[in-house]
């Protein structure tokens, strides 16, 4: 029994004895456990919520996210759940909010919010900045088409945060690999630069692929690239990242590579002097929007 299962079940079925349940597992919620040693994943603390609330609520936001195998959700945030209940355990959060009957899906049994209901609600319920990185994962998983969920939106004219919602789904970039590019690509949009291209390939004389740019402005030849730690700590990894950057080069293309240590000032002064050096005459008009 690896995943959670409720206990009461479980010694009525004779699976187990009430001995057994109390020394070999451990409740996280009442009367839902899991084996002591289980490290608790954001797919398994859905599930324990989703049977904690007798098999009723819906599986939502962040939590409806790692089920559609969205990546880079956070494994020790609570447990999200569509279902009406004030006083969830601690690691539940529960919204009331109407759901319809063609915005939930079966997944292992469960019932759980579809993409676009999914994307909907992290529109509305988190800040702009982290719900962008947050759809950005679920489309990058689902396929998800943002039109899909502004038609959704439609249904709810009058939600909270509505609003905020469209101008959040309107920054939403399936190309984006990891919430630190979403994170970026918000910076240089904020900064007043036009919108980039994302994952941009990149053809050598002889039609060969010969790199993708994390994102960038593929007709004056000015690409951004976020570098993870793993892109220094292996030498393969390192020297591919020093091949691809002289590659780039070589190919007539400005090549800004962005690490964790960068502060947001310095790499929006490094992409505007790239850019000034391709677009001298280029009048660019700050858009601003709350991340």
């Amino acid at each position: 029994m690896g995943a959670p299962f409720i206990g009461s079940e479980a010694v009525a079925a004779a699976r187990l004895t009430k001995y057994a349940l109390s020394s070999r597992f451990v409740a996280i919620h009442p009367d839902v456990y899991v084996p002591r040693s289980t490290r608790l994943t954001a797919v398994l603390r859905a599930k324990a919520a989703w049977l904690w609330s007798r098999r009723r609520g819906v599986v939502a936001g962040q939590s409806a996210a790692a089920l559609h195998r969205a990546k880079w959700v956070d494994d020790s945030r609570p447990a999200e759940l569509l279902y009406d209940c004030r006083r969830p355990p601690r690691s539940v959060t529960t919204w009331s909010d109407q759901v319809e009957a063609d915005e939930v899906q079966l997944i292992a049994g469960m019932r759980v919010t579809t993409p676009a209901r999914t994307a909907l609600d992290l529109a509305c319920r988190y800040p702009i900045g982290a719900a962008v990185a947050a759809i950005d994962a679920l489309a990058r998983a689902t396929r998800l088409k943002i039109t899909d969920v502004e038609l959704l939106a439609g249904r709810y004219p009058g939600r909270r945060n509505i609003r905020r919602a469209r101008t959040t789904l309107a920054l939403v970039d399936a190309g984006a690999e990891s919430p630190r590019e979403s994170r970026l690509r918000l910076s240089l949009i904020r900064a007043g630069f036009p919108r980039p291209q994302t994952q941009i390939p990149v053809y050598d004389e002889w039609g060969q692929l010969a790199a993708v740019v994390d994102m960038g402005w593929e007709d004056i030849k000015v690409g951004v690239d976020y570098e993870g730690e793993h892109h220094r700590t292996t030498r393969g990894a390192f020297n591919k990242s020093i091949r691809r950057h002289e590659t780039l080069s070589q190919l007539g293309w400005i090549n800004i590579r962005v690490t964790v240590e960068d502060t947001e000032a310095g790499i929006i002064s490094r992409v505007a002097a790239a850019r000034a050096r391709r677009t001298c005459t280029e009048t660019e008009n700050p858009a601003i929007f709350p991340v």
